[in-house]
Formats: structure tokens, sequence, C-alpha cells
């Protein structure tokens, strides 16, 4: 059976952030600062200062940096901030897909629309989320755009996950965030992809019918040797668990393996399309 769940984008409370705010505050509390004097030396607003210190939102690195700073609290908020096991600013119906991205053994991907979050930069990242319709706040944002950026650790934590991306050319060639940012992009892609367990494959503008014209694909393996979709939509995502669909995702993504360019070939036309900048 497959499940769908429709969720707040906006991070649930937990014990890790309540403990976070509390410390917050008692530093707060001991230099002798009001929410409404820390808050603009901070560069956050006080509703958004107040909200941390209650465990309801998750602080961003940029707030714990200059917390740290504004409050001399002796590296103290950056080590509970470290210890934080919630993941900020990502949704709850998508929590338990990433969840299990930390522990799979393999990680399959096709994407049509934008590039991978595992294989976003920061720039890239910034120019989506800025363009959110409706607009987040600042404070948003800066959730969003850090949750990001965290996700991408397993990429670095997990040498022995067998990761494969197969990524539409057109993504490339709509230059989001300008030629700079895209050149950023391909660089960085080029770069998270060298290790030799993980694969990228461009699917080329010339293969003008393949097997994932129905949307994106994302497939992983437990350690229990299961296998498990997600299919991401407008407002909500579907976690999927049925055999039969999962068998019939599996077998499109290895007809996309088929009709994409080689991994060879893929850096090649990177490099190209990054030269044409």
């Amino acid at each position: 059976m497959s499940s769908s769940t429709s969720g707040s984008s906006e991070p649930e409370p937990s014990d890790g952030l309540k403990a976070f705010g509390a410390v917050l505050k008692s530093f707060r509390k001991r230099a002798g600062r009001t929410q409404e004097e820390l808050a603009p030396e901070i560069g956050y607003s006080v509703h958004f200062l107040a909200s941390v210190e209650q465990g309801r939102r998750y602080p961003p690195p940029r707030f714990v940096d200059q917390c740290e700073a504004a409050l001399d609290a002796f590296g103290t908020l950056r080590m509970t901030a470290n210890q934080l096991t919630r993941q900020p600013g990502i949704a709850s119906w998508f929590r338990l897909w990433a969840k299990l991205e930390q522990e799979a053994t393999c990680l399959h991907t096709y994407e049509s629309r934008l590039m991978p979050g595992l294989l976003q930069t920061e720039a890239y990242a910034r120019t989506l989320f800025d363009a959110r319709v409706p607009l987040l706040s600042d404070e948003a944002l800066e959730n969003q755009v850090a949750a990001r950026m965290q996700r991408q650790v397993l990429l670095r934590d997990r040498p022995n996950t067998a990761y494969s991306f197969i990524i539409d050319e057109h993504i490339f060639l709509r230059r989001t965030g300008g030629a700079e940012v895209t050149r950023e992009l391909i660089d960085h892609v080029l770069e998270a992809t060298a290790p030799r367990n993980i694969d990228l494959q461009i699917m080329p503008l010339t293969q003008s019918v393949h097997a994932g014209m129905n949307g994106p694909i994302r497939l992983l393996e437990t350690l229990e040797n299961r296998w498990f979709g997600y299919c991401e939509g407008q407002e909500n995502g579907q976690f999927v668990t049925d055999p039969k669909v999962i068998s019939t995702l599996q077998t499109r993504y290895a007809k996309l393996l088929s009709q994409a360019l080689r991994p060879a070939e893929s850096v090649g036309l990177l490099e190209r399309l990054r030269g044409a900048l």
C-alpha cells in the first residue's frame, strides 16, 4: 500500500529545540538583555527570537553565530545547536523519506524540473526559495536554505551508499539564477558526483521521448533490502511502499539509465555547457 501525507512545511517542536531555546534564554538573561534589545542586534525579529526560545522555530546557523557573539556564550549555543536532531525547514510529509535517506544503501534520483536538493549550491537553492509563491519570510527562507545545505552531508558522510542521479539537460539550460549561478552549479555538480560511489547521467534534449515523461522518480533501498519510493507534488508528497508501484518505478528507472548519456559523456556535456556560459 502507498501512503500520502500532507502537512505544513513548518517543522514540528522537539525536545532538542526546547532545550536549545532554554539555553539561549538563560544566556540572554545572564547578559541582562531583553528580547527587544537582542533581536535588532542579531538581525532577527523579536517574534523569531521568541519563537526560538520557545522551541517552536529552528535556529539557522547565522542566528546561532550572532547570538553566540552577542551573548558571549563560550561556544555553548553552537554546541547545543549541533546536537539538534530535528531537521530545519523540512516538511512533515518529507521527513520519513529524509530519515530513510540517512540509512539507505542505494539512492536513485531522476529529476526533470530542477536540480535535486542533494546537488544544489546555496546560491541556486536561495534563488528557488526567494522566488517561492507565496513569498517566504526572511527567517523562513533562511530555514529552508539551511535545511537544503544540511541534507547534503549525506553525499560526504556515506561513501558506501550507491548514489545514482539522472538529470534532464534543460535544467542547466534554464540558467536559474543567471549565468554565474549556473556556472557555479555545474562546477559543484561535477565535483559532488566525482566520487566512485556516485553516478551522474544527463538526459539529453536529443532524447525526445523517454521513460521519465510522467515525472521525477526517487527510489531507495534499506539495509534490510526493502525498497521505497517518493513522489513530490505541489503542496504534498506521496511515500510509496506498494511493491507493484515500486516495481514499475524500478523498471522505468532502469530504462532511463539506458536512455540517458553515459557518465563520461554526461561530464563532457556539462563541461561544454559550462564553456558556453
